[in-house]
């Protein structure tokens, strides 16, 4: 089957593909949840890294959990989740993101799931993309969010795995032989735009307060408070060494990924345009910002609402 642009309200049934990008993936949750607000059914996915993982978690039934874990994340529960390793190829181990991984997925393969499932992860020996459509949904989503230098590499049947989004960060092409009636791809690397500031953090609910208060009262809360001034001290500085155009280590590799990413997810696009492209710009957040969990879920959603809005969905036609 393939989809043309004219467009009646009957095609509701799609292929999604979730493109990599780090903690700019969040916003893949809110465009899920905007698409079945809509009443679109997602038969098929296909990710690459973050998008991998956000799309794994929810062929797993997972995603309200996944959600309800990331919302309230700050910089301190972030760091708490990183096992710092100095050996192995990668700066963190993995184990503590995995072992919540795990806890969310189980041993689930994907040959079971409900929906067809594509996670691009890159083979570093045999210099290709591997597509895993069939095998445990862990070490598909863990082989495809191994960013390198960042995670360790994923070893899996004699390979040495790292992120997909390395040569498809947008992969369109494992939803070719779909027969949906139209492919949506979530874009997290498109280009920079003028942004607003992002919505205020919610106020604590009443039993996160009282949980605050009695650890303040043990002496906890109070050293809680000051590391978590510190991370923000350093963050400040940071972004003012970013606006003066002086960038460290990590905001260096950060934009040098940025660049890659959205350079070849221009050259895939032009081989392989989905029938809807949403896009979300990569100054929405740096991809190591996993404490913004809110404000990208919520850009997610919003984008996705407005290019539902724009969008004629596709004639379905069969190709002789």
């Amino acid at each position: 089957m393939n989809a043309t642009n004219a467009a009646p309200a009957t095609a509701r049934r799609i292929s999604l593909v979730l493109g990599s990008g780090g903690a700019r993936g969040y916003a893949h949750i809110g465009a899920i949840e905007e698409l079945r607000a809509q009443g679109y059914t997602i038969e098929a996915i296909s990710g690459s890294s973050m998008g991998a993982l956000v799309g794994g978690v929810h062929a797993a039934g997972k995603l309200d959990a996944f959600h309800d874990f990331v919302n309230p994340l700050q910089r301190l529960d972030v760091l708490r989740l990183i096992d710092w390793s100095w050996r192995g190829g990668g700066l963190i181990k993995g184990d503590r993101i995995g072992g919540v991984l795990r806890e969310l997925v189980g041993d689930v393969r994907i040959e079971d799931l409900p929906v067809r499932y594509t996670a691009v992860a890159v083979d570093l020996d045999a210099h290709r993309e591997v597509w895993f459509s069939r095998g445990a949904l862990f070490d598909a989503i863990r082989a495809s969010i191994a960013i390198p230098t960042v995670f360790r590499p994923h070893r899996y049947e004699g390979r040495l795995l790292v992120d997909g989004g390395l040569l498809n960060p947008l992969p369109v092409s494992p939803t070719l032989r779909d027969l949906t009636e139209a492919t949506i791809a979530v874009d997290v690397n498109a280009p920079a735009e003028a942004l607003g500031k992002p919505a205020p953090a919610a106020e604590p609910t009443p039993a996160a307060a009282a949980a605050d208060a009695a650890n303040h009262e043990a002496g906890h809360g109070l050293r809680k408070r000051r590391f978590a001034a510190l991370l923000d001290t350093f963050a400040e500085r940071h972004e003012r060494r970013a606006a003066e155009h002086e960038p460290g280590a990590i905001e260096l590799f950060a934009r040098s990924l940025d660049v890659v990413q959205a350079t070849m997810t221009r050259l895939k696009l032009a081989a392989q345009p989905p029938d809807l492209l949403i896009t979300i710009p990569r100054n929405a957040c740096a991809f190591y910002e996993f404490h913004r969990a809110g404000e990208l879920i919520e850009l997610g959603r919003q984008r996705t609402r407005e290019a539902l809005a724009r969008w004629q969905r596709p004639v379905v036609r069969w190709r002789g």
